[in-house]
């Protein structure tokens, strides 16, 4: 590989690490926010899981990657495995308070 595509792709690398870090630092914010509604729901009885609201946000993260040229698949699969964390949380936030 000659030295302008090496500098390419280090560059193309650079911005695919700001993104990472960029993604790591919003999930980190979410589980901020998703920790303080599961203390919520623990303090009123709420069960730590919402089907409703889970099927809502599904819904919404599907279009909003259609609209975002992502695969609707992959955004469903990521947004699962984030709410299995959070009810995860809210489980254990109901367990230590309960």
């Amino acid at each position: 590989m000659d030295e302008d595509a090496q500098a390419e792709l280090a560059a193309y690398r650079r911005t695919i690490d700001n993104l990472d870090a960029a993604v790591i630092h919003m999930l980190a914010e979410r589980f901020r926010c998703t920790k303080q509604v599961g203390e919520l729901k623990s303090r009123h009885g709420m069960p730590p899981a919402d089907p409703v609201r889970e099927a809502e946000q599904l819904e919404r993260m599907r279009a909003l990657a259609v609209e975002a040229g992502l695969d609707p698949a992959f955004a469903e699969k990521l947004l699962r495995f984030i709410l299995a964390e959070v009810i995860r949380h809210h489980e254990e936030i109901s367990a230590e308070s309960g």
